[in-house]
Protein backbone atom coordinates (compact mmCIF):
# COMPACT_ATOMS: atom_id res chain seq x y z
CA UNK A 1 0.00 0.00 0.00
CA UNK A 2 1.44 3.34 -1.08
CA UNK A 3 0.71 6.33 1.19
CA UNK A 4 1.90 9.72 -0.04
CA UNK A 5 2.72 12.08 2.84
CA UNK A 6 2.31 15.82 2.73
CA UNK A 7 5.38 17.77 3.79
CA UNK A 8 3.69 18.72 7.07
CA UNK A 9 2.93 15.10 8.00
CA UNK A 10 6.33 13.80 6.88
CA UNK A 11 8.07 16.39 9.09
CA UNK A 12 5.84 15.53 12.06
CA UNK A 13 6.62 11.84 11.59
CA UNK A 14 10.34 12.56 11.20
CA UNK A 15 10.66 10.45 8.03
CA UNK A 16 12.02 11.02 4.55
CA UNK A 17 9.56 9.39 2.17
CA UNK A 18 10.78 7.84 -1.05
CA UNK A 19 9.67 9.09 -4.49
CA UNK A 20 6.28 7.71 -5.57
CA UNK A 21 6.02 4.99 -8.18
CA UNK A 22 3.25 3.65 -10.37
CA UNK A 23 1.09 0.97 -8.81
CA UNK A 24 -0.89 -1.65 -10.71
CA UNK A 25 -3.98 -0.93 -8.61
CA UNK A 26 -4.95 2.72 -7.94
CA UNK A 27 -7.16 1.53 -5.07
CA UNK A 28 -3.97 0.85 -3.08
CA UNK A 29 -2.78 4.50 -3.26
CA UNK A 30 -3.57 7.03 -0.52
CA UNK A 31 -2.56 10.60 0.35
CA UNK A 32 -2.22 11.61 4.02
CA UNK A 33 -2.05 14.92 5.85
CA UNK A 34 -1.92 16.11 9.47
CA UNK A 35 -4.48 18.72 10.60
CA UNK A 36 -5.87 20.32 13.74
CA UNK A 37 -9.46 19.44 14.58
CA UNK A 38 -10.06 22.69 16.47
CA UNK A 39 -8.73 26.14 15.63
CA UNK A 40 -8.51 27.23 19.26
CA UNK A 41 -6.79 24.21 20.79
CA UNK A 42 -4.30 21.58 19.69
CA UNK A 43 -6.04 18.30 18.94
CA UNK A 44 -4.45 16.56 15.99
CA UNK A 45 -5.89 14.31 13.33
CA UNK A 46 -4.40 12.35 10.45
CA UNK A 47 -6.48 12.53 7.27
CA UNK A 48 -6.09 9.86 4.59
CA UNK A 49 -7.74 10.08 1.19
CA UNK A 50 -7.83 7.22 -1.30
CA UNK A 51 -6.47 8.48 -4.62
CA UNK A 52 -8.83 6.36 -6.72
CA UNK A 53 -12.10 7.06 -4.92
CA UNK A 54 -11.59 10.06 -2.56
CA UNK A 55 -12.71 7.76 0.26
CA UNK A 56 -11.57 9.36 3.51
CA UNK A 57 -10.18 7.87 6.71
CA UNK A 58 -9.80 10.03 9.82
CA UNK A 59 -7.59 9.20 12.79
CA UNK A 60 -8.55 11.65 15.52
CA UNK A 61 -6.41 11.98 18.63
CA UNK A 62 -3.00 11.15 17.13
CA UNK A 63 -0.15 13.11 18.67
CA UNK A 64 3.44 13.59 17.59
CA UNK A 65 4.76 11.06 20.11
CA UNK A 66 2.38 8.39 18.79
CA UNK A 67 3.89 8.19 15.30
CA UNK A 68 6.20 5.25 16.04
CA UNK A 69 3.53 2.80 14.90
CA UNK A 70 1.69 5.10 12.50
CA UNK A 71 1.78 2.59 9.62
CA UNK A 72 -0.09 0.09 11.76
CA UNK A 73 -2.49 2.80 12.94
CA UNK A 74 -3.24 3.74 9.33
CA UNK A 75 -3.93 0.15 8.29
CA UNK A 76 -6.15 -0.37 11.32
CA UNK A 77 -8.00 2.87 10.61
CA UNK A 78 -8.73 1.81 7.02
CA UNK A 79 -10.07 -1.49 8.32
CA UNK A 80 -12.17 0.09 11.09
CA UNK A 81 -13.62 2.76 8.80
CA UNK A 82 -14.70 0.21 6.20
CA UNK A 83 -16.16 -2.06 8.89
CA UNK A 84 -18.02 0.92 10.39
CA UNK A 85 -19.91 0.99 7.08
CA UNK A 86 -20.92 -2.64 7.79
CA UNK A 87 -18.96 -3.86 4.79
CA UNK A 88 -18.18 -7.55 4.44
CA UNK A 89 -15.19 -8.29 6.73
CA UNK A 90 -13.94 -10.87 4.23
CA UNK A 91 -13.81 -8.25 1.47
CA UNK A 92 -12.06 -5.76 3.77
CA UNK A 93 -9.39 -8.26 4.83
CA UNK A 94 -8.83 -9.38 1.25
CA UNK A 95 -8.31 -5.77 0.20
CA UNK A 96 -5.74 -5.21 2.93
CA UNK A 97 -3.99 -8.47 2.07
CA UNK A 98 -3.65 -7.50 -1.56
CA UNK A 99 -2.61 -3.94 -0.67
CA UNK A 100 0.37 -5.25 1.28
CA UNK A 101 2.68 -3.41 3.66
CA UNK A 102 2.52 0.36 3.99
CA UNK A 103 5.15 2.28 2.04
CA UNK A 104 5.52 6.03 2.64
CA UNK A 105 6.22 8.13 -0.46
CA UNK A 106 6.46 11.83 -1.22
CA UNK A 107 3.36 13.67 -2.38
CA UNK A 108 3.60 15.39 -5.79
CA UNK A 109 -0.02 15.03 -6.90
CA UNK A 110 -1.80 18.42 -6.80
CA UNK A 111 -5.23 16.89 -7.27
CA UNK A 112 -4.66 14.49 -4.37
CA UNK A 113 -3.39 17.39 -2.26
CA UNK A 114 -6.55 19.37 -2.98
CA UNK A 115 -8.71 16.40 -2.06
CA UNK A 116 -6.92 15.70 1.23
CA UNK A 117 -7.10 19.40 2.12
CA UNK A 118 -10.83 19.64 1.43
CA UNK A 119 -11.67 16.37 3.15
CA UNK A 120 -9.50 17.42 6.08
CA UNK A 121 -11.65 20.52 6.60
CA UNK A 122 -14.85 18.51 6.25
CA UNK A 123 -13.51 15.87 8.60
CA UNK A 124 -12.39 18.40 11.22
CA UNK A 125 -15.85 19.95 11.23
CA UNK A 126 -17.59 16.59 11.61
CA UNK A 127 -15.25 15.15 14.25
CA UNK A 128 -15.26 18.43 16.16
CA UNK A 129 -19.05 18.30 16.27
CA UNK A 130 -18.92 14.70 17.55
CA UNK A 131 -16.45 15.71 20.27
CA UNK A 132 -18.67 18.59 21.36
CA UNK A 133 -21.82 16.45 21.33
CA UNK A 134 -20.18 13.97 23.71
CA UNK A 135 -18.99 16.72 26.04
CA UNK A 136 -15.38 15.85 25.28
CA UNK A 137 -15.76 12.13 26.01
CA UNK A 138 -14.50 11.30 22.52
CA UNK A 139 -10.71 11.39 22.81
CA UNK A 140 -9.74 9.01 20.01
CA UNK A 141 -11.47 7.62 16.95
CA UNK A 142 -10.26 6.03 13.74
CA UNK A 143 -13.61 5.11 12.17
CA UNK A 144 -15.56 8.35 11.67
CA UNK A 145 -14.32 9.19 8.20
CA UNK A 146 -17.05 7.25 6.40
CA UNK A 147 -19.64 9.82 7.51
CA UNK A 148 -18.25 12.55 5.25
CA UNK A 149 -17.85 10.10 2.36
CA UNK A 150 -21.60 10.01 1.77
CA UNK A 151 -21.48 13.51 0.29
CA UNK A 152 -20.56 14.07 -3.36
CA UNK A 153 -17.18 15.38 -4.44
CA UNK A 154 -16.00 16.80 -7.75
CA UNK A 155 -19.13 18.97 -7.80
CA UNK A 156 -17.33 22.09 -9.05
CA UNK A 157 -17.32 20.57 -12.52
CA UNK A 158 -20.10 19.03 -14.57
CA UNK A 159 -22.87 17.36 -12.58
CA UNK A 160 -22.11 14.13 -14.42
CA UNK A 161 -18.62 14.15 -12.87
CA UNK A 162 -19.88 14.12 -9.29
CA UNK A 163 -19.53 10.97 -7.25
CA UNK A 164 -19.85 9.81 -3.64
CA UNK A 165 -16.63 8.32 -2.23
CA UNK A 166 -18.42 5.66 -0.18
CA UNK A 167 -20.13 4.26 -3.28
CA UNK A 168 -16.88 4.29 -5.23
CA UNK A 169 -14.89 2.43 -2.57
CA UNK A 170 -17.62 -0.20 -2.33
CA UNK A 171 -17.61 -0.75 -6.09
CA UNK A 172 -13.83 -0.95 -6.02
CA UNK A 173 -13.77 -3.52 -3.21
CA UNK A 174 -16.37 -5.74 -4.85
CA UNK A 175 -14.53 -5.67 -8.18
CA UNK A 176 -11.13 -6.22 -6.59
CA UNK A 177 -12.06 -9.02 -4.19
CA UNK A 178 -15.02 -10.67 -5.93
CA UNK A 179 -16.85 -10.77 -2.60
CA UNK A 180 -20.28 -9.32 -1.68
CA UNK A 181 -20.22 -5.80 -0.26
CA UNK A 182 -22.29 -6.46 2.88
CA UNK A 183 -22.35 -9.28 5.40
CA UNK A 184 -23.14 -8.42 9.01
CA UNK A 185 -25.50 -9.03 11.92
CA UNK A 186 -28.53 -6.73 12.02
CA UNK A 187 -31.69 -6.15 14.03
CA UNK A 188 -35.18 -5.33 12.90
CA UNK A 189 -36.71 -2.91 15.39
CA UNK A 190 -40.06 -1.16 15.77
CA UNK A 191 -40.19 2.33 17.27
CA UNK A 192 -43.52 3.69 18.54
CA UNK A 193 -44.33 7.22 19.67
CA UNK A 194 -47.71 7.23 21.44
CA UNK A 195 -49.58 10.49 20.74
CA UNK A 196 -52.83 9.30 22.37
CA UNK A 197 -55.10 9.83 19.34
CA UNK A 198 -52.73 7.74 17.19
CA UNK A 199 -49.30 6.19 17.27
CA UNK A 200 -46.41 7.27 15.05
CA UNK A 201 -44.47 4.15 14.09
CA UNK A 202 -41.19 3.49 12.28
CA UNK A 203 -39.89 0.04 11.42
CA UNK A 204 -36.13 -0.14 10.80
CA UNK A 205 -33.27 -2.48 10.09
CA UNK A 206 -30.13 -1.35 11.90
CA UNK A 207 -26.68 -2.90 12.39
CA UNK A 208 -26.60 -4.94 15.60
CA UNK A 209 -23.44 -3.06 16.57
CA UNK A 210 -24.84 0.41 15.94
CA UNK A 211 -23.67 2.75 18.71
CA UNK A 212 -26.26 4.74 20.63
CA UNK A 213 -25.12 8.20 19.39
CA UNK A 214 -25.66 6.97 15.83
CA UNK A 215 -29.00 5.38 16.75
CA UNK A 216 -30.04 8.72 18.23
CA UNK A 217 -29.29 10.46 14.93
CA UNK A 218 -31.22 7.82 12.98
CA UNK A 219 -34.25 8.28 15.24
CA UNK A 220 -34.01 12.05 14.85
CA UNK A 221 -34.08 11.56 11.09
CA UNK A 222 -37.03 9.18 10.81
CA UNK A 223 -39.18 11.09 13.31
CA UNK A 224 -38.41 14.49 11.84
CA UNK A 225 -36.82 15.96 14.98
CA UNK A 226 -34.18 18.69 14.75
CA UNK A 227 -31.75 17.56 17.48
CA UNK A 228 -32.36 20.73 19.53
CA UNK A 229 -32.70 19.08 22.94
CA UNK A 230 -31.08 16.45 25.16
CA UNK A 231 -32.05 12.78 25.08
CA UNK A 232 -31.51 9.51 26.90
CA UNK A 233 -32.13 5.77 26.54
CA UNK A 234 -33.66 3.54 29.24
CA UNK A 235 -33.31 -0.24 28.91
CA UNK A 236 -36.06 -2.27 30.60
CA UNK A 237 -36.00 -5.77 32.04
CA UNK A 238 -38.34 -8.14 30.20
CA UNK A 239 -39.98 -9.60 33.33
CA UNK A 240 -39.93 -6.89 35.99
CA UNK A 241 -40.15 -3.98 33.52
CA UNK A 242 -37.64 -2.15 35.71
CA UNK A 243 -34.85 -0.02 34.25
CA UNK A 244 -31.61 -2.02 34.00
CA UNK A 245 -29.52 0.65 32.26
CA UNK A 246 -29.77 4.41 31.75
CA UNK A 247 -27.69 5.82 28.89
CA UNK A 248 -27.16 9.58 28.64
CA UNK A 249 -25.53 11.91 26.10
CA UNK A 250 -22.58 12.94 28.28
CA UNK A 251 -21.56 13.58 31.87
CA UNK A 252 -23.28 16.96 31.83
CA UNK A 253 -26.66 15.30 31.21
CA UNK A 254 -26.24 12.57 33.87
CA UNK A 255 -27.49 14.88 36.61
CA UNK A 256 -24.64 13.47 38.70
CA UNK A 257 -26.41 10.14 39.00
CA UNK A 258 -23.97 7.26 39.60
CA UNK A 259 -26.23 4.91 37.65
CA UNK A 260 -25.96 6.94 34.43
CA UNK A 261 -23.89 5.50 31.60
CA UNK A 262 -22.52 7.82 28.91
CA UNK A 263 -23.80 6.37 25.62
CA UNK A 264 -20.60 6.95 23.61
CA UNK A 265 -18.96 3.64 22.73
CA UNK A 266 -21.95 1.51 23.74
CA UNK A 267 -23.72 -0.64 21.15
CA UNK A 268 -27.31 -1.78 20.72
CA UNK A 269 -26.10 -5.42 20.72
CA UNK A 270 -25.10 -5.01 24.38
CA UNK A 271 -28.84 -5.04 25.21
CA UNK A 272 -30.78 -6.56 22.29
CA UNK A 273 -31.91 -9.33 22.11
CA UNK A 274 -31.29 -10.09 25.82
CA UNK A 275 -33.72 -7.28 26.58
CA UNK A 276 -36.50 -6.42 24.14
CA UNK A 277 -37.57 -2.91 25.12
CA UNK A 278 -35.71 0.39 25.21
CA UNK A 279 -37.34 3.80 25.67
CA UNK A 280 -35.69 6.70 23.86
CA UNK A 281 -36.76 10.03 25.36
CA UNK A 282 -36.14 13.21 23.43
CA UNK A 283 -36.63 16.72 24.87
CA UNK A 284 -37.03 16.36 28.62
CA UNK A 285 -39.50 19.27 28.61
CA UNK A 286 -41.94 17.91 26.03
CA UNK A 287 -40.88 14.36 26.98
CA UNK A 288 -41.31 12.50 23.70
CA UNK A 289 -41.01 8.83 24.69
CA UNK A 290 -40.26 6.47 21.81
CA UNK A 291 -40.59 2.80 22.66
CA UNK A 292 -38.00 0.73 20.76
CA UNK A 293 -39.06 -2.91 20.50
CA UNK A 294 -36.82 -5.75 19.33
CA UNK A 295 -38.45 -7.66 16.45
CA UNK A 296 -35.86 -10.10 15.10
CA UNK A 297 -32.19 -10.69 14.42
CA UNK A 298 -30.80 -11.05 10.89
CA UNK A 299 -27.56 -13.00 11.20
CA UNK A 300 -26.09 -12.21 7.77
CA UNK A 301 -27.67 -9.06 6.42
CA UNK A 302 -26.46 -8.32 2.89
CA UNK A 303 -27.69 -4.77 2.28
CA UNK A 304 -26.93 -1.26 3.47
CA UNK A 305 -28.48 0.02 6.69
CA UNK A 306 -29.86 1.72 8.79
CA UNK A 307 -32.84 1.21 6.53
CA UNK A 308 -36.41 2.45 6.96
CA UNK A 309 -38.82 -0.35 6.12
CA UNK A 310 -42.07 1.50 6.79
CA UNK A 311 -43.39 4.64 8.47
CA UNK A 312 -46.84 5.73 9.63
CA UNK A 313 -48.16 8.62 11.67
CA UNK A 314 -47.01 12.23 11.51
CA UNK A 315 -44.86 13.45 14.38
CA UNK A 316 -45.31 16.78 16.21
CA UNK A 317 -43.24 19.89 15.52
CA UNK A 318 -40.47 20.84 17.96
CA UNK A 319 -41.44 22.69 21.17
CA UNK A 320 -45.16 22.16 20.77
CA UNK A 321 -45.62 21.39 24.47
CA UNK A 322 -45.68 17.61 24.75
CA UNK A 323 -48.56 15.31 23.90
CA UNK A 324 -51.28 17.58 25.31
CA UNK A 325 -49.80 20.61 23.58
CA UNK A 326 -49.71 18.62 20.35
CA UNK A 327 -53.38 17.62 20.65
CA UNK A 328 -54.38 21.25 21.01
CA UNK A 329 -52.04 22.29 18.21
CA UNK A 330 -53.39 19.60 15.87
CA UNK A 331 -56.99 20.53 16.60
CA UNK A 332 -56.25 24.13 15.59
CA UNK A 333 -54.36 23.06 12.45
CA UNK A 334 -57.32 20.94 11.31
CA UNK A 335 -59.78 23.82 11.68
CA UNK A 336 -59.14 26.79 9.32
CA UNK A 337 -61.97 28.65 11.07
CA UNK A 338 -60.31 28.50 14.46
CA UNK A 339 -59.39 32.01 15.71
CA UNK A 340 -55.77 30.90 16.31
CA UNK A 341 -55.39 29.08 12.98
CA UNK A 342 -53.44 31.77 11.06
CA UNK A 343 -50.97 32.40 13.87
CA UNK A 344 -50.50 28.68 14.57
CA UNK A 345 -50.01 27.84 10.89
CA UNK A 346 -47.35 30.53 10.56
CA UNK A 347 -45.56 29.11 13.63
CA UNK A 348 -45.81 25.55 12.30
CA UNK A 349 -44.05 26.41 9.05
CA UNK A 350 -44.07 23.44 6.65
CA UNK A 351 -45.67 21.02 9.14
CA UNK A 352 -48.67 19.08 7.82
CA UNK A 353 -51.05 16.63 9.55
CA UNK A 354 -49.99 13.80 7.24
CA UNK A 355 -46.62 12.37 6.38
CA UNK A 356 -45.19 13.29 3.02
CA UNK A 357 -44.90 10.48 0.50
CA UNK A 358 -41.08 10.69 0.73
CA UNK A 359 -41.22 10.10 4.51
CA UNK A 360 -43.05 6.80 4.08
CA UNK A 361 -40.84 5.34 1.36
CA UNK A 362 -38.33 2.61 2.28
CA UNK A 363 -34.80 4.08 2.17
CA UNK A 364 -31.36 4.14 3.67
CA UNK A 365 -31.08 6.52 6.64
CA UNK A 366 -27.93 8.54 7.25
Amino acid sequence: MQIALTKKLAQAMGVKPTPPHDTTEPLFSWTANWVNTFSNRKEDMVVMVNNATCFTVLIYGVKRDNFSDIAEKMTTAIRNTLLAMNLNPEAVEEYLRQAGEVEFVSNYDRKATAWVSRQGKNGAYFVGRCVNETGGVLKFSDSLGYAICRYPVNYSKRSADQFCPDKEIIKGLVKLTGKPAYKYRAFEILITLDLEIYKAKRRLIVPADIEFPKLHKVLQNVFGWKNCHIHDFNVFDNESNEIVSWLVMNEATSFYDDDAVVETGHKLSEYFPKYTKIVYTYDMGDSWEHEITFVRVIEEHNEESPYLLEASGQTPPEDVGGVYGFLEFREIMLDPNHPDYAETKEWAGYWSPELREWDTKPKVIW
